[in-house]
């Protein structure tokens, strides 16, 4: 990838939704065509129609987008285009002009709305009751095929061509060194970041630790050369994994297999876009019964927005496509060695995953492990202070540690 010079190719975006979409989207929801549906099953064949029939009755006469937009137009955004894809970003600077450089990056079924808690607090530290010298500038990319940065027009755009492209991202916007920071695949992409571009990656900081639980069942060798703690933990893992496996990986199958075949119904129907997105809101957050109960409802509507307006499902599913059909030698969502970039684990209850960190050591240099009472897959809308937090100690950390 051909480096450029800082601010190349670099154009404002603003957004501004024409209102036919609008009109367009609230004709298709008054005129959905439910299904049927057994009585008394709750959430276990999937969204349940009298919940999502009161979700979109407040999606088309409550939910205001103008008002969202508005929200969202208040961060400095722009677009370049990066290895033939248009790559959309927010890049929040901070006051203190000594901030560490930060990219932040979701995943599947996220977007740039996770992090409208953080911002704030991650680049103005001092008017959020933090250390100014716990400072930021924070670079929100949208990852290509999803939302404001699709659809993609090529193939092959998996984790580690991300990561080439989030450097040479941070290279335009004059950051020779930064600090990475994901869950989901935005773990993935920031894991590679570091991995691949081990000389400009300050640190890397993860919700989420991709292949890092356990995946297949322990033997009795393998408990038998671990701590008591280790053996409960592994245990844990690999029952929290073969639970997932079978029943809340549906979505993945089909988005690494037929993106393209499940890209009409969702392009076609919003409440079908609005029923894919939701079940995981529901299934990965730390709730009990609604997904309401862990992250705001506009906010999860304003997520929801942004694939249907974008028309994205499908280009946003192919990143599994692209991760599960590379080839063996090629694969870069997957460790290819370990990682020397110093990095931090923080470990909610409800992921969607629970990652061992004797296992992560042979892969990552964990220099940080938190483990939290509470929160789930969308930390950065969950528990935001949390998340926060953590990101200010582990590169307080690092600056520490490298005499920065």
């Amino acid at each position: 990838m051909t480096m450029s010079s800082p601010a190349d190719g670099i154009r404002p975006f603003r957004l501004d939704i024409p209102q036919r979409e609008l009109d367009d989207l609230h004709d298709r929801l008054d005129r959905t065509r439910w299904p049927e549906e057994l009585p008394g099953v709750g959430w276990a064949y999937g969204v349940p129609g009298d919940y999502l029939r009161e979700l979109a009755a407040y999606w088309r006469h409550t939910y205001d987008w103008r008002a969202a937009e508005a929200r969202l137009n208040e961060w400095p955004q722009f677009t370049t285009t990066i290895d033939g894809a248009n790559v959309h970003f927010a890049h929040v600077r901070s006051p203190e002009p000594d901030a560490t450089p930060l990219v932040v990056t979701h995943g599947w079924p996220g977007s740039i709305v996770e992090f409208s808690d953080v911002v704030g607090p991650l680049t103005d530290p001092a008017a959020h009751g933090g250390d100014p010298s716990d400072a930021f500038h924070v670079v929100l990319p949208s990852i290509p095929g999803f939302g404001l940065s699709g659809p993609t027009r090529d193939t092959g755009w998996e984790a580690g061509r991300v990561a080439d492209a989030w450097a040479e991202l941070m290279s335009r916007l004059g950051y020779e060194r930064f600090g990475a920071q994901g869950g989901d695949w935005g773990a993935a992409i920031s894991r590679e970041l570091g991995r691949a571009h081990p000389g400009r990656v300050l640190g890397v900081h993860l919700n989420l630790l991709p292949g890092g639980s356990a995946t297949t069942e322990p033997t009795g060798e393998e408990l038998a050369g671990l701590s008591a703690e280790e053996r409960e933990q592994t245990l844990a893992s690999w029952r929290r994994w073969s639970v997932w496996s079978r029943e809340g990986t549906g979505y993945a199958a089909l988005q690494s297999t037929r993106p393209q075949t499940l890209s009409y119904a969702l392009s076609d129907s919003p409440v079908g876009q609005l029923a894919w997105i939701v079940e995981k809101f529901w299934e990965w957050t730390d709730s009990r019964e609604l997904p309401e109960e862990a992250v705001d409802r506009d906010r999860l509507l304003t997520d929801v927005m942004l694939y249907w307006l974008t028309g994205t499902a499908g280009s946003s599913a192919r990143i599994y496509y692209e991760r599960a059909h590379a080839a063996e030698g090629a694969r870069r969502a997957e460790p290819r060695q370990p990682s020397t970039a110093p990095t931090a684990v923080a470990v909610f209850p409800a992921e969607i995953q629970i990652p061992l960190r004797h296992q992560a050591a042979r892969t990552e240099n964990v220099v940080r492990w938190t483990t939290f009472d509470r929160g789930g897959h969308f930390a950065a809308m969950e528990q935001p202070d949390l998340l926060v937090d953590d990101v200010r100690a582990f590169f307080r950390q690092v600056r520490d540690e490298q005499g920065g």
